[in-house]
């Protein structure tokens, strides 16, 4: 039989666990008077103090869910972590050794400290990316674009920036060396589960991932050069679950306290931009949509939500879809609108640290967001569209949690579409029996707001349409040519099929990781719209992607000397060669 936790390692974690800087890593408290401590419940959704910790006693309660318990009991409910994993982790806080009655060892569970080894084992990892990023040259490309884009080596420290090598079978060799196991490192997420000898990661900036401590758990790769998905993440672990991780909160959660307020911005380098002009307060969910569970971390420190995504569609949808989503969870709500770039790394770069300050400081609550972006998408002069944008709304005054605030909107979308507020109050009350009177029927994730056939798009498109025009394309554009994340999306998949020498539209259509993609595909193909003129459409698309690529080589460039950093004589040449470029295909554009 297996031993116990010792009665005294358990009464050693009570006396030496400190419950005041526990929970305040969870929400921020108050001192009231002696060591009496309240602040909002991190169980439950409150904008209220009502959660009480008693310092001398060392225990909390909640007077709006009742959730109650000591330090032990707290770190199992908050953490999701059993008896023994939650003495454990206080335990390794304080210093304590764990011991068990009768001299036994715990039984031996296939995952027991499994967890602890692949964390060092990651923190290791990342030790290692990080030195072959700054102090060797196989990394020195890498740490040339991440310099380009202008951070800082203060900033790259800080976030243990790394370069994984191009050699994909480097790390499994260079981990044998340090004595790990085949049976372990099968286990660690580090390699291909059809080629255990491979990298998952290879030839790629690192972007190590911590959890609220500051421990390594997980990793972002950034391609930077040839084909490939822009970015690859880490999937979720033993120790990572990525729709409970926030990237940079580690860095962050003080500046959220202080601030009752958060960023939630697209990614990792938007992410550090915001770090590096001093906006300390930002953190991105890591490439997956807003969860509940991201927004409960940071329940309790703040109480307003900035988000800053991408102006494109798709950073459009996933801030009308995380506004629905916080204001259920009773956040304030407000949108950072970046001027003058397309995300806050190409605005730190282009315009300065001050320009994204004062775009935070302009931000605009989500509601006028919402009815400016409805105003754009539908023909809101005409009674049609007025109704079509009212429904839209409606979706939003759902999501309120309070008469008032829905009141309030209701009266908003009146004035912002010169209606009525009593016909507005009644199709409201009545928006579901309106919704199939006009048989709006809506996307299963709410999507309305339609899919803007830009450029890029058509230029693809026209291709799904003539897929003899793929081989053409990929003659003279390769993915990191292309803004738009969807046309991006849709070249790969064609490049992924054309590899595998199965270029036809059921290929393609398995190879679509999503039902959106395959419908656009498959009513683009359906509508004939590029059925007439597909390569003249194909070659006009090439031309003006190559041209809008080349235009963004040159800024790199232009920015580097106007940020007086060495350019050196290939580069200068190589600025020349891409101006002269460019002024061809426009020569070529305007034919």
């Amino acid at each position: 039989m297996a031993g116990l936790i010792s009665r005294d390692t358990i009464d050693a974690v009570h006396t030496t666990s400190d419950i005041i800087a526990i929970v305040g890593e969870y929400t921020k408290l108050t001192k009231r008077s002696g060591n009496d401590w309240w602040g909002c419940c991190p169980f439950h959704n409150e904008k209220s103090a009502s959660f009480h910790v008693d310092g001398d006693k060392k225990f909390y309660y909640c007077f709006g869910c009742h959730a109650s318990g000591d330090v032990i009991k707290f770190i199992m409910e908050i953490e999701k972590l059993s008896y023994t994993d939650a003495v454990h982790s206080l335990a390794k806080r304080a210093g304590i050794e764990v011991t068990y009655s009768g001299g036994q060892l715990p039984e031996k569970s296939k995952d027991d400290g499994l967890k602890d080894e692949l964390i060092d084992l990651y923190e290791r990892t990342a030790g290692m990316f990080h030195y072959l990023l700054t102090q060797t040259d196989g990394g020195k490309p890498a740490l040339a674009y991440i310099t380009g884009r202008g951070i800082t080596t203060e900033i790259i420290e800080k976030f243990k920036l790394g370069y994984a090598p191009a050699d994909r079978k480097w790390l499994k060799n260079f981990l044998h060396e340090k004595n790990y196991s085949d049976d372990f490192l099968e286990k660690s997420g580090l390699f291909s589960k059809n080629y255990p000898d491979v990298s998952f990661f290879s030839d790629r900036l690192m972007f190590p991932i911590f959890d609220r401590r500051g421990q390594c758990v997980a990793f972002g790769g950034r391609l930077l050069y040839g084909d490939g998905p822009k970015y690859l993440n880490s999937g979720d672990l033993m120790q990572y679950k990525k729709g409970e991780t926030l990237y940079a909160f580690n860095f962050a959660k003080n500046a959220i306290r202080e601030e009752k307020k958060v960023i939630l911005c697209e990614g990792y380098m938007d992410c550090i931009a915001y770090h590096q002009c001093g906006i300390n307060y930002a953190v991105a969910p890591l490439g997956t949509a807003l969860t509940e569970e991201q927004l409960r971390i940071v329940r309790g420190f703040a109480d307003t939500i900035l988000l800053s995504f991408d102006s494109d569609t798709a950073g459009q949808e996933a801030t009308k879809r995380a506004i629905y989503l916080c204001r259920k969870n009773n956040f304030t709500v407000k949108i950072i609108r970046l001027s003058g770039g397309k995300d806050p790394a190409e605005i730190m770069l282009n315009y300065g640290k001050e320009t994204l300050t004062n775009d935070v400081k302009n931000a605009i609550v989500d509601s006028d967001y919402l009815l400016s972006r409805l105003g754009e998408t539908f023909p809101v002069s005409t009674p049609e569209g007025k109704m079509k944008a009212s429904l839209e709304f409606f979706q939003y005054v759902d999501a309120l949690q309070s008469d008032i605030q829905k009141q309030s909107c209701l009266d908003q979308l009146s004035q912002a579409f010169n209606l009525k507020p009593e016909a507005v109050k009644r199709d409201f009350e009545n928006r579901d029996s309106v919704r199939e009177r006009l048989k709006i029927r809506q996307q299963p994730d709410n999507r309305t707001f339609a899919t803007t056939l830009n450029a890029e798009l058509r230029t693809v498109l026209a291709v799904f349409a003539d897929l003899g025009q793929y081989k053409v394309m990929r003659a003279e554009i390769t993915s990191n040519d292309f803004e738009d994340p969807l046309a991006k999306k849709l070249f790969i998949i064609l490049e992924d099929c054309f590899r595998e020498k199965t270029v036809s539209i059921s290929s393609i259509l398995d190879h679509a990781d999503d039902e959106e993609t395959g419908r656009l595909i498959t009513r683009v193909i359906s509508s004939g719209e590029f059925s007439q003129n597909s390569s003249r459409i194909v070659q006009d698309g090439i031309k003006l992607i190559k041209r809008n690529a080349l235009e963004k080589k040159r800024n790199i460039l232009v920015n580097r000397i106007r940020l007086f950093n060495p350019v050196t004589p290939e580069e200068q040449q190589q600025l020349k060669e891409l101006i002269s470029e460019k002024m061809n295909l426009d020569s070529t554009l305007k034919q």
